[in-house]
């Protein structure tokens, strides 16, 4: 059986406070994310910000782990694989997906990867989901509905990439708050794998697309800022914050990314949604909400019975 290792200590505030800053800066993120697909492929700007931002904390984890009295362990290893290859998946089918559909759009429908942390534990870990799943799936798909002017054409190809890219960004974020709390490391595990999804993104550049130093000159800002806030900043908040703040109460602030991004898709690029969209937005923002705040409330009273 692995020991596992207790998180350092931090207070609920504080730790509620770096999963809202990671939210604020992956919302604004989509803007760079957005504006580099006009220079360069989905894995050239995936391997520059995640190799980037990996190698800038590259000095903290390995400070981290000789702090820790246990070596990670092989099974371990393997799972920050597992973790790594769900990041490399959900970053690329966002950004792939981002060259085809608006900004807001974007950041809405990656929210919904909160929707679908429950079905996969149920399909995965036979864990039945909450019943105000089966109220919420359907709300949640109206919402995609009338996120789109509610056109008959149904979601364009960039929308149901970042769809896709939501099943991943699910496993993603249980793999991550288990694999924090287990090895103790949440710098180290996130370094892994940022460096893990980077080469993985270098290798797929060369293979499907042209990088050029030109293209990479010319993104340089949107890269920096994704590889610093958003990468080396935000995911290590996340991981850091996911250690202390149960799962619901966690996906509820994180969630929270899809309003930043409509922000700052309406601030800085000038992206308008119809009045519909707004409604959807707002069915999809309540679905996702709902399928995490319910089941909370509805345990409170029994968890508060001495």
């Amino acid at each position: 059986m692995t020991a596992t290792t207790a998180p350092a200590p931090m207070s609920r505030p504080v730790a509620l406070g770096c999963l809202l800053l990671a939210t604020i800066v992956w919302g604004l993120a989509f803007i760079a994310q957005k504006s580099a697909m006009g220079v360069m492929g989905p894995l050239t700007f995936l391997a520059a910000r995640y190799l980037l931002g990996g190698l800038l904390i590259v000095p903290l984890a390995l400070r981290e782990d000789r702090r820790q009295p246990q070596r990670l362990t092989r099974r371990q290893w393997l799972l920050i694989g597992f973790l790594s290859f769900n990041f490399f998946m959900g970053s690329w089918l966002q950004q792939a997906g981002l060259a085809h559909t608006t900004v807001t759009n974007g950041g809405f429908l990656t929210g919904l990867y909160v929707f679908f942390v429950p079905l996969i534990l149920l399909v995965v870990f036979r864990t039945p989901p909450h019943k105000i799943v089966w109220l919420c799936a359907p709300v949640a798909l109206i919402g995609l509905y009338l996120l789109n002017g509610a056109r008959l054409d149904g979601l364009n190809p960039g929308d149901g990439l970042v769809i896709g890219s939501a099943v991943f960004w699910a496993l993603h974020v249980l793999m991550l708050g288990f694999l924090a709390k287990e090895t103790g490391r949440p710098i180290f595990v996130s370094s892994a794998s940022f460096l893990i999804a980077g080469l993985l993104s270098l290798v797929g550049a060369f293979a499907i697309e042209t990088p050029t130093m030109e293209a990479l000159s010319l993104g340089w800002v949107e890269i920096l800022y994704a590889g610093v806030f958003s990468t080396a900043i935000g995911f290590t908040l996340q991981a850091i914050g996911q250690q202390h703040v149960p799962p619901a109460n966690a996906a509820i602030i994180l969630s929270a990314e899809s309003l930043f991004a409509a922000l700052g898709g309406a601030v800085v690029l000038g992206e308008r949604l119809l009045p519909l969209g707004y409604l959807g937005a707002g069915c999809i923002f309540m679905a996702i909400v709902l399928v995490e705040v319910i089941p909370t409330l509805r345990k409170r009273p029994a968890a508060s019975i001495p």
